[in-house]
């Protein structure tokens, strides 16, 4: 099988908003997301390039379970939430990625 990665990426580009989504996603998003997904594992980085960039990795065992979470009913209440708590301030996109190469295990 081929494993995947569903990476979700967040622009934020007030820095007074960048602690309370920081915050945020430590203790709340990452942790739920994981658990609704059925994720494997997940992390998340902040761009060193570009400080007003966050991503977060949610890995699967095989490219089919990671995107059949985008649109699913799965989903949504953590778009909606998501939306409820950044509206506009916080611009979103979502990827899957498929790893064809790894030397670190």
């Amino acid at each position: 099988m081929v494993r995947s990665c569903l990476v979700v990426r967040a622009e934020v580009p007030e820095i007074g908003d960048r602690a309370g989504f920081d915050r945020w996603y430590a203790t709340d998003r990452l942790p739920r997301a994981i658990e609704v997904f059925g994720a494997e594992r997940g992390w998340r980085c902040w761009s060193r390039t570009d400080p007003a960039m966050h991503s977060a990795y949610y890995e699967f065992a095989d490219v089919a379970t990671a995107q059949k979470l985008l649109g699913s009913d799965a989903i949504k209440p953590l778009i909606d939430e998501f939306d409820r708590i950044w509206g506009e301030r916080v611009i979103r996109s979502f990827e899957v990625l498929e790893i064809v190469q790894d030397f670190g295990e």
